[in-house]
């Protein structure tokens, strides 16, 4: 399929190649390769969306960028440094490129104004955020975005009409001691990052953020990060049990409503036809996104596999550039009507 557009695209600041290779030495069977992919914005990474048919990309700042900063000024700064550098860097390739701000969420007030700059300033196409931001005199502490003191962010948002990619990141602290040191391997997609985005999106919707921003749209990677497989089970306790007891307070509608209205979920990094052919069926063609994961996948993996697919031709073209094109209200990006 050409015409391609994927949204789960990571890129890193040159400055930082040599923790970059440190850092990609801890899961990358080739650190070198990483690093230098990482850092390529307008050359190999051309070359491989021209080769897959990709026509579009997103690009985001890599994980766990400024959500493993705690200190708000220095989180802060390096947010700006990298929403302009890659903004510099997309310019004369605006039909083949777009991006996501990179925020510092230790204030709600002071993300909703990053975000504004780069949406008017950059035409940047929402945020893309690592899971919970690191907090605190020794970073322990976790900002989580589901309380009342975040609807301001959240009304930002909805107000630029933008989509929110709520992207995961390795446990640190005493969560990382106590419940991953010792099973290291299970870090990362194997396990962590799928249960921490879903305590995370589910702590949106049972604390009535969707409720409140009802317009709010959520975009979760991985084939919905586990979710999909449990959306039975999880309707089943809220609607039978736990609003009975209370939840109904604060969550006003079904999860199957929510995942309906404002959640959407993409195939970065998990290329498997049964599995989304169950999301097809929970989630449904319309609420799927095609993503590569780059370049912590390949764009051979993810297309090869998208493209031999068997999909009827209108599920197809809509998870692989026709509901991006809407939500992300793109124009004269390459290969839209091929």
């Amino acid at each position: 399929m050409h015409g391609k557009i994927a949204l789960e695209e990571a890129f890193a600041l040159p400055r930082f190649a040599e923790r970059t290779k440190w850092w990609a030495g801890l899961f990358a069977v080739d650190a070198a390769k990483h690093t230098a992919e990482i850092n390529d914005i307008r050359e190999k990474r051309i070359e491989y969306m021209d080769n897959h048919g990709v026509g579009y990309t997103i690009l985001s700042y890599t994980a766990p960028g400024v959500q493993d900063i705690f200190d708000p000024k220095e989180a802060q700064s390096l947010a700006v440094e990298i929403n302009d550098y890659i903004a510099e860097q997309n310019k004369g390739l605006e039909h083949r490129f777009g991006a996501f701000a990179t925020l510092s969420m230790h204030d709600p007030k002071e993300a909703a104004a990053e975000l504004r700059r780069c949406v008017r300033k950059y035409n940047f196409k929402g945020a893309l955020v690592n899971d919970t931001q690191r907090a605190g005199p020794d970073g322990d502490d976790l900002i989580f975005y589901d309380q009342p003191e975040w609807d301001e962010f959240w009304e930002t948002v909805t107000e630029l009409d933008v989509p929110f990619y709520l992207h995961p990141r390795n446990p640190t602290g005493t969560i990382h001691e106590k419940l991953w040191a010792k099973r290291s391997w299970l870090i990362g997609p194997p396990l962590s990052f799928a249960v921490g985005v879903s305590l995370h999106l589910l702590g949106m919707v049972t604390n009535g953020v969707f409720d409140r921003h009802p317009k709010l749209q959520v975009i979760i990677g991985h084939l919905g990060e586990h979710l999909p497989f449990d959306l039975w089970r999880i309707n089943h306790w809220f609607e039978d049990v736990k609003k009975p007891l209370g939840l109904n307070k604060t969550c006003n509608k079904t999860i199957r409503e929510y995942f309906a209205q404002n959640i959407w979920i993409t195939t970065s990094g998990h290329f498997s036809s049964p599995a989304l052919a169950l999301c097809l069926t929970e989630v449904g063609a319309k609420r799927i996104l095609f993503s590569i994961d780059y370049p912590f996948e390949s764009f051979a993996d993810a297309c090869d596999w998208f493209d031999a697919t068997e999909l009827n031709e209108v599920d197809k073209r809509a998870i692989g550039k026709g509901n991006a094109l809407e939500l992300f209200k793109l124009g004269d990006v390459h290969g839209r009507d091929a």
